[in-house]
C-alpha cells in the first residue's frame, strides 16, 4: 500500500476514529483539555529532552569523538515534537515513544539491525576488481 495513502488518509482518520471514541468514554471538552495538556507536556520534555542531547553532543566533541548517538537522538526528538504538536492521541504516544531514552534506543537498535541485513544482500551481489592497464601511453 502507498505509505502517503497512510499517512494522509489513514492516519487522520486513525486520529478522529480515536477521539470520537475517547471523547464519548470522557467528553468532549476533556478530549480536548487533553489533547492540549499532552501537547504541552510534550513539548517541555522535548526541550528538556534536546538540552541534555545538546550537553551529551558537546561532551563527545570535546572528547574529539563523533557524537553519531546524538545526532540520531536530537532528530527523533525533534520527529517527536512534531508528533506532539499535531493534535491526536496516536500521534502523541509516537511521540512520547521517541521522547523516552530507552524506548528510543530500542528504536534505533531495531532500524539498524534491519539496515545491516539489508546492507548484506546488497554486499553479495558485488565484486571487486581492478583494472591494470599494461599499454603505456605514448605521446
Amino acid at each position: 500500500m502507498n505509505p502517503f495513502f497512510l499517512i494522509f488518509i489513514g492516519l487522520p482518520a486513525l486520529e478522529i476514529f480515536l477521539m470520537i471514541k475517547i471523547g464519548a468514554k470522557v467528553g468532549a471538552l476533556n478530549t480536548i483539555a487533553l489533547i492540549f495538556l499532552t501537547a504541552i507536556i510534550g513539548i517541555y520534555f522535548a526541550k528538556l529532552q534536546g538540552i541534555q542531547t545538546l550537553k551529551s553532543g558537546m561532551v563527545n566533541l570535546y572528547q574529539n569523538k563523533l557524537p553519531v548517538n546524538e545526532l540520531l537522538s536530537g532528530a527523533s526528538i525533534a520527529v517527536a515534537a512534531l508528533l506532539l504538536i499535531i493534535p491526536g492521541f496516536f500521534t502523541d504516544f509516537l511521540g512520547f515513544l521517541l521522547l523516552v531514552p530507552f524506548t528510543r534506543k530500542v528504536i534505533f537498535a531495531l532500524v539498524l539491525k534491519k539496515k545491516k541485513k539489508l546492507d548484506t544482500k546488497n554486499k553479495e551481489n558485488i565484486i571487486d576488481g581492478e583494472v591494470i592497464d599494461r599499454n603505456k601511453d605514448e605521446l
